[in-house]
């Protein structure tokens, strides 16, 4: 079994009253986006997918909709498509991601830690790579104030690991602070040609991976 340094209890217990007190100050924020969201786009207001998160254990995200549903005949299929002016607002601003607090206060993900991505990713990645899940996933990380969405995939990769071998309370903080920056910005919301980030493939070189 693979042994977790101390600062991993003490990241836990200021996720629960960090991630805790968060939840309960922004809970009025989060009711009048709830009210905008069903109003723009319809309900439900919250969008929900399997992510995976600690170990590689798949958890159930929680988020505001940013976008329409896929509707072929009105030709809402792509991300392009589906997403509105309305969506693309709480996307920069970040506000789309308040209802993930309560991941943090259960336990699914904390504050500070590698992004969760889909778990379609997961036999694509190289075995590195996959050490990503040795922590928890965050509502930001290293990456994210790093260049955001507008960094390559093996780049985002990189300082995911870099992350949990480094991982502090130090480190912590000047990613928290780091992202407030960022928001602030509007820094790498997207990649060049997409509304987001272009999907993960695999990395050209596979040496490492772990097929099992």
């Amino acid at each position: 079994m693979r042994r977790r340094p101390p600062y991993d209890v003490v990241k836990r217990a200021i996720d629960v009253v960090v991630g805790g007190a968060a939840l309960v100050v922004s809970a009025p924020v989060q009711g009048v986006i709830a009210a905008l969201v069903a109003r723009n786009l319809g309900r439900p207001v919250l969008f929900r997918q399997q992510r995976p998160g600690l170990d590689g254990k798949l958890f159930g995200l929680v988020k505001f909709r940013t976008m329409r549903d896929v509707d072929q005949a009105s030709g809402l299929v792509t991300d392009a498509d589906r997403l509105t002016p309305f969506g693309t607002a709480l996307r920069r601003t970040s506000l789309d991601e308040l209802p993930t607090l309560w991941n943090v206060v259960k336990g699914d993900m904390s504050l500070v830690g590698p992004r969760p991505l889909l778990s379609a990713y997961l036999p694509l990645y190289t075995s590195e790579q996959a050490r990503r899940h040795e922590v928890r996933p965050g509502v930001t990380g290293y990456a994210q104030t790093s260049g955001r969405n507008s960094l390559s995939w093996e780049e985002r990769f990189r300082l995911d690991v870099e992350y949990v071998d480094r991982r502090s309370l130090v480190m912590d903080v000047r990613i928290a602070i780091a992202t407030v920056r960022t928001v602030l910005r509007r820094e790498g919301i997207s990649a060049a040609g997409h509304v987001t980030m272009a999907p993960f493939t695999g990395t050209a070189d596979t040496t490492g991976r772990d097929d099992r």
